[in-house]
């Protein structure tokens, strides 16, 4: 169902992702929903939480709901600014969670479980949690940039192409 609602959305959105019926779960549909519809939308500063455990996967779930997880991101200006969450700490359960992504599979998923991470955990990782800001992205929003490559930090990140159009028109090319 959320398949067929998706592609009657995404479809006049010009959304570039091709949903096929039963290959993603509940979790991901929201979040790809989330990603196409909405957050480029969030122009005021805004905080989100209770993420999907489907899109969570080092997340510690809600006590009082499982299918949800305490973590939360921070938009601006039409994208995401910083994205924090309480760690995971349960080996076994980090472990179910990764295998539940491997047979998923996919591009952006692990291919292989994480033995190392896992058998970490199960020496002991006390209650923690984090947050990260992308400085690059923190920059693009006080510089009013509206593409990352404008403030990145290490030019030799961006792409070959652009490289030579630089270097041939100051003379360098070769």
């Amino acid at each position: 169902m959320l398949a067929e609602r998706y592609n009657d959305w995404a479809k006049p959105a010009g959304a570039p992702y091709a949903a096929s019926k039963g290959t993603l779960s509940d979790g991901e549909w929201t979040g790809l929903l989330f990603e196409t519809m909405a957050e480029d939308k969030l122009q005021q500063p805004t905080i989100l939480y209770d993420f999907p455990t489907d899109i969570s996967p080092l997340s510690k779930q809600k006590p009082d709901d499982p299918s949800l997880t305490e973590r939360f991101e921070i938009f601006a200006a039409g994208m995401e600014i910083a994205n924090g969450f309480s760690e995971l700490n349960d080996p076994a359960e980090q472990e179910r969670r990764f295998l539940l992504q491997i047979a998923r599979g996919g591009d952006e998923v692990p291919k292989h479980l994480d033995v190392d991470y896992v058998r970490a955990l199960c020496h002991g990782l006390p209650p923690a949690a984090g947050e990260g800001v992308g400085i690059d992205r923190l920059t693009m929003l006080l510089t009013d940039s509206r593409s990352i490559r404008d403030v990145i930090l290490f030019p030799q990140l961006r792409p070959e192409a652009e490289s030579r159009e630089h270097g041939e028109s100051e003379g360098h090319g070769g």
